[in-house]
């Protein structure tokens, strides 16, 4: 199928799913409440008990902070792609959408399109946050842009991973546990809330090739939150924290987009 007939059927489908925010928007207000409960516990509660490179107070902290609330939120947020089709299959929406005259894969590329849209709103409301807190961007204006757009090509990718989990499990609810199973973790056991210098060997070695540590790191030099004198990592993921980011970018959506497209042409309603 042609791609301008591709194109607007997927922006057909990513209207539909904006409109349905608009609609619902607990679906936005909880979203966005969750990382801010994060911004603030960390920020005040934990902040003055976490030593951070260049400073330990809790301003400092703030400063780090930010970068890591920004990540996991983009990531919890890309989850929301799997969890809107598991609904739409168990409805039995994606069947409606399968006898009409569109793309295939426009469903799937609106659906993750219409997500990084939620992104940018949460991460807009993220930012206001953390400048109440303390934190700011000491970098140039596009140094800034590319740190949000970094971010947020990041959780696109992992958006196409949760549309093919989405349509893989059998109910939303199954979806919502595996996926709270894999990224907490991920993204706790890495350098998102403290130095990776504070935890074990093990955990240490695992988080400095963790991409989402990656993802923090080339946040925080992009926002300019790394305070001068601070060494450079030892590990080749976060002394090259931007490349490496868009490695991970570049597998996941070669690997899962064809992945979740397959998956899509055989889902039923359940």
């Amino acid at each position: 199928m042609a791609a301008p007939t591709v194109l607007s059927d997927a922006y057909v489908v990513a209207k539909r799913n904006l409109i349905k925010i608009k609609r619902v928007p607990d679906l936005l207000v909880f979203t966005t409440l969750s990382p801010i409960m994060f911004v603030l516990l960390f920020a005040f509660v934990f902040g003055g008990a976490i030593d951070v490179p260049g400073g330990s107070s809790a301003d400092a902290y703030r400063e780090y902070l930010m970068a890591g609330i920004f990540a996991q939120t983009v990531i919890f947020g890309a989850t929301i792609t799997g969890a809107g089709l598991a609904e739409d299959i168990k409805k039995g929406i994606i069947d409606r959408f399968r006898s009409l005259p569109m793309a295939p894969s426009a469903v799937l590329t609106g659906r993750t399109l219409s997500d990084v849209v939620n992104n940018v709103l949460v991460l807009v409301v993220m930012s206001l946050t953390g400048l109440l807190v303390g934190w700011g961007i000491h970098s140039s204006v596009g140094e800034a842009a590319l740190g949000f757009v970094l971010l947020l090509v990041f959780a696109y990718a992992i958006s196409w991973v949760m549309a093919w989990l989405g349509m893989l499990v059998p109910s939303v609810e199954v979806f919502n546990n595996a996926t709270f199973i894999v990224i907490f973790p991920l993204t706790f056991v890495a350098n998102t809330f403290v130095p990776l210098e504070s935890l074990p060997a093990a955990l240490q070695t695992f988080a400095e090739w963790n991409p989402v540590s990656a993802v923090t790191q080339a946040s925080r030099e992009l926002f300019g939150n790394i305070p001068p004198g601070v060494p450079t990592p030892d590990a080749w993921p976060l002394q090259h924290a931007e490349l490496y980011t868009l490695i991970w970018t570049g597998i996941f959506l070669l690997v899962f987009i064809p992945l979740a497209n397959a998956q899509y042409r055989r889902s039923a309603s359940r």
